[in-house]
């Protein structure tokens, strides 16, 4: 169930105080949620929103919630855009400068356009900047080059040097945050992938979908989600799908989180084997 404003539900007789007080919590001010609801980041973007008195914009990581992105942590504050700065538990306030055309309606709500919200995510710089940015692509198809008009407008903006990092690193093909993860890892070795979702066929059908690679050099790298180690139907698939790509003479690099977390340079390693085993010139 979407939050709403207590008081207006009340005043329009869908439900009682009484009704209120026992069936409902307070996600914010005023606005409610039902008991035991699970709280998501979107229905934190629209609380937010209806506690401002619908007067500001969404913005930040709450607009990227609203423009479909995932991998948001559902216990970040709600970002919001507005002029008052009011402050309230769990509501992160922001006081930019938007023109008009940097808003847009999402569910019914001003939110920052995916431009103008990859502008905000970018500047904040670091990994998780990346990870926000791919995300953020994936779920819009925002362009690069949209992002760098916002910023054209925006030259005194602080953080403009993180975003040109970070739009030099993000890549929508990115399906989880350990894709972009392990897309860094490489590229910080000098061994960028060039592609992303690389499909692969045989003579006649689809094989499979790589995470990431160099197709010249039939080199690909994947990450594994604990599923493939864990559940037998998973594994089995992996397993006949690894035979098919060895067949067509693909080298597949597999990564799991042990290893982005503790041996990084394992991945750097087998990779850069791979591609000499190849002939690539590295």
């Amino acid at each position: 169930m979407q939050p709403f404003v207590g008081t207006e539900a009340v005043a329009a007789g869908v439900i009682t105080r009484y009704q209120l007080a026992m069936r409902y919590d307070a996600l914010f001010r005023n606005v409610y949620v039902p008991k035991g609801q699970t709280v998501t980041p979107v229905d934190k973007a629209i609380g937010a929103w209806l506690w401002s008195a619908r007067r500001a914009t969404v913005a930040g990581l709450s607009a990227a919630a609203l423009h479909g992105a995932k991998w948001i942590d559902g216990k970040l504050p709600a970002e919001l855009n507005q002029a008052s700065r009011h402050k309230t538990n769990g509501i992160l306030l922001h006081s930019d400068t938007l023109h008009d055309d940097e808003r847009c309606l999402r569910r019914g709500v001003p939110t920052t356009t995916a431009a103008r919200t990859a502008f905000d995510l970018g500047r904040r710089g670091g990994e998780t900047a990346v990870i926000r940015l791919d995300a953020l692509m994936q779920a819009t198809g925002v362009k690069v080059a949209a992002v760098k008009a916002v910023a054209e407008r925006h030259r005194g903006a602080r953080g403009l040097v993180n975003l040109r990092d970070a739009l030099e690193l993000c890549d929508a093909g990115a399906e989880s945050p350990q894709e972009t993860r392990t897309r860094l890892v490489l590229t910080a070795a000098g061994l960028r992938p060039t592609h992303t979702q690389i499909e692969v066929f045989d003579e006649y059908d689809f094989i499979a979908r790589i995470d990431m690679g160099y197709p010249k050099w039939k080199v690909g790298v994947e990450y594994d989600g604990p599923q493939h180690w864990t559940d037998p139907s998973v594994r089995s698939r992996d397993i006949d799908r690894q035979a098919e790509l060895e067949a067509l003479r693909w080298r597949i690099i597999r990564v799991n989180a042990e290893m982005l977390r503790c041996r990084r340079s394992a991945i750097v390693t087998r990779t850069r084997a791979a591609l000499r085993a190849a002939g690539a010139p590295v």
